[in-house]
């Protein structure tokens, strides 16, 4: 049973201490997630400061926004952190949809899909070691430094619609599914499996489901319910996400259980409190 944590977002120099002492507990991945027009870190350089405080854990995004960024300077700095960390990068990508941070990017939000496949095509080039750019890149490249592993890190899409299963198949290396409880999800896992196996891909994709946490007494679910309802406000039905915080040690174990259960490779348990003491209550629970 692989277990991740999330991390909270609102106390950057709170990081290193997450970071520190999940690297010394049952976690198997620390995660973080990405916008541009909100009070967060950024998730690449945030990781690379904490892929050097940690020797064990995998480092993921979860998901980044590919299309805010420029496709070459992302496909170095993917590969950069993949090598500092030893191979321990995933790079979780998605297209989101919050306009705000398209708008900020100067990127087209209604290009955004169609973006993130072109995208898609030049990094695993640029991780091949191959010459880049459009149309065989003459004359450009390549682009270095080369990642752990040929081909680029392990790559998950998150998302839901079609589009983001085909892209697991097409050029992916697993599925990050969340929000949704376990009986939507196993449907989402089957579809995947299901073009992957279309798709003539060796092996079997790795899966990946995210549920939202938080323990302790009320001030701190307090803390918790304002941080996820402030992020997740733009959805217009923050009270929806809100239902899905799980806030007792019973409820986190059924959900790795029932996630597990379904096929789940691993079970990423994000969470809205910022104090460090969350590391010890979520790994007690999940012991």
């Amino acid at each position: 049973m692989n277990v991740g944590l999330g991390l909270p977002i609102n106390d950057p120099a709170q990081l290193l201490t997450w970071a520190r002492r999940a690297d010394t507990g049952p976690f198997s991945a620390l995660g973080l997630l990405d916008r541009l027009v909100y009070d967060n870190p950024e998730p690449l350089v945030a990781l690379a400061v904490l892929a050097g405080a940690t020797s064990r854990v995998r480092l993921q995004t979860e998901v980044l926004i590919a299309p805010l960024h420029n496709t070459a300077i992302l496909a170095k700095q993917a590969a950069t952190l993949d090598r500092l960390s030893g191979g321990r990068f995933t790079l979780g990508i998605g297209t989101a949809g919050r306009e705000d941070d398209y708008l900020a990017a100067g990127v087209d939000v209604h290009r955004r899909g169609r973006r993130l496949d072109e995208q898609l095509t030049c990094l695993r080039r640029a991780w091949s070691g191959e010459p880049y750019g459009v149309g065989g890149g003459d004359g450009v490249g390549p682009i270095g430094p080369a990642p752990v592993r040929r081909g680029g890190p392990e790559v998950l899409f998150g998302g839901f619609v079609p589009a983001v299963f085909e892209r697991v198949a097409r050029w992916g290396d697993g599925f990050l599914g969340a929000g949704l409880g376990p009986q939507w999800m196993d449907t989402a896992f089957r579809d995947v499996e299901r073009r992957w196996e279309l798709a003539g891909r060796e092996g079997r994709p790795r899966l990946v489901a995210q549920v939202n946490v938080a323990l302790g007494p009320e001030p701190v679910l307090a803390e918790a319910r304002k941080e996820m309802g402030d992020y997740y406000a733009f959805t217009g039905r923050p009270e929806h996400m809100l239902a899905g915080l799980l806030t007792t040690p019973a409820a986190i174990r059924d959900a790795v259980t029932a996630f597990t259960g379904i096929g789940a490779d691993e079970v990423m348990l994000y969470c809205w409190a910022s104090a460090p003491d969350q590391i010890d209550r979520l790994a007690d629970a999940v012991a």
